[in-house]
This record gives structure tokens, sequence and C-alpha cells, in this order.
């Protein structure tokens, strides 16, 4: 599967996030144009896409998905993406970026309720139980999960057992779970345009 690999902070600095180092020389933000309703709509599923890390078409489909929950759109597509396994593993706080808890993902270190997935957007339901292959305890990625555990929490709807490094799915994500600064009523109204 694809995935951006450009200038990370640059496309952040593009899309109004926070960039965690200083920026180089360059144009001021308050000297740019005033975006159309239309570039705020797309400025907001584009911020989406890059924080979750997913491509348009998969990105689509959860719209599409979310759009035939009940309750809002808006909240149905965040809690989708919450619940992608590259993100959960995120949420642990066992990883510093979702591309670093990706790329373990990708590598097969994680079995969910003892099998071997290797799939970022496998959908993890309530009583699912995560824990780390015993061949990737011996690899150093393994000892940097540890150190960042100490450091960080994980998220409230997530049992973390910090000496194993073993996840259990309490209950499913809110939208307020997401703590992202997303506005998702643009995204529902860019894609109704459609």
């Amino acid at each position: 599967m694809a995935r951006y690999v450009g200038p990370v902070n640059k496309r952040m600095r593009f899309l109004g996030l926070e960039v965690p180092r200083k920026p180089g020389k360059g144009p001021r933000m308050n000297s740019r144009r005033r975006l159309s309703p239309y570039g705020l709509q797309l400025r907001e599923k584009q911020k989406a896409r890059f924080l979750y890390g997913i491509l348009e078409r998969q990105f689509r489909n959860y719209y599409d998905k979310a759009s035939k929950d009940d309750g809002s759109t808006g909240d149905s597509l965040l809690i989708l993406l919450e619940k992608r396994f590259d993100n959960v593993m995120y949420r642990t706080g066992m990883f510093n970026t979702r591309r670093q808890s990706r790329q373990a993902v990708n590598h097969g270190h994680f079995l969910i309720n003892d099998k071997k997935v290797n799939i970022p957007s496998y959908e993890i339901k309530v009583g699912d139980k995560i824990s780390w292959r015993e061949k990737s305890k011996k690899s150093p990625l393994f000892e940097i999960a540890t150190a960042n555990t100490k450091n960080n929490d994980s998220a409230k709807w997530l049992s973390l057992n910090k000496t194993e490094l073993s996840v259990q799915i309490n209950n499913l994500p809110s939208a307020s779970d997401a703590e992202l600064e997303i506005d998702t009523r643009q995204i529902v109204e860019y894609y109704s345009r459609r």
C-alpha cells in the first residue's frame, strides 16, 4: 500500500498543524491568501488523512461506512479511524508516532487474540487482547516500547499491562478520545458536495 513519504514538517506547516521543530526560512503563514469554504473543507480532509496516514480511497471508504452508521457522521468517522490497529498501538503510548506504530504492525510484531496480524487497518473490537510475539520481545523495538510506556500514558479505553506490554480493549473509543484538532463537520460537508 502506498503512503506519503515526502517532507513531513513542510506538510504539517501547510495543513496548519504544530511543527515540532522551528521552521526554516520561508513564507509567513499570515501572508497566505484566505481560503474559500471549499479550500477549508479540503484542508480538514487532508489533515485527517495525513494524521492517520491513509490514502484517499481508503478514507472515502471510511466516510461511506460512517455515513451509514446511526448518529453523527463526523463522530462515526473519527471512531472508525481510532479503531485502526496502527492507531490503537499508537494510543498505548508504546510508540512516539503513528508512522512508527504502523511500521511495527506491518513487520508483524503483534498478536491479536493469539493470532498474528500485520494489517494496520485491522479494526479492533471490544475484548481483543493485543500482545507481542515472543520472537519480537528480543528486538530493540521492544526495549524502546518498554521505555516509552514508562513515560507515556495509554488511552482511557485501553488497559495496558506494563510488564508484559499487552493491551486489553475495554470499550470502543469515542470521538472525544481522538484528541485531534479536526473539524469533522468540514469533512462531512466536503463529501456531501460530491
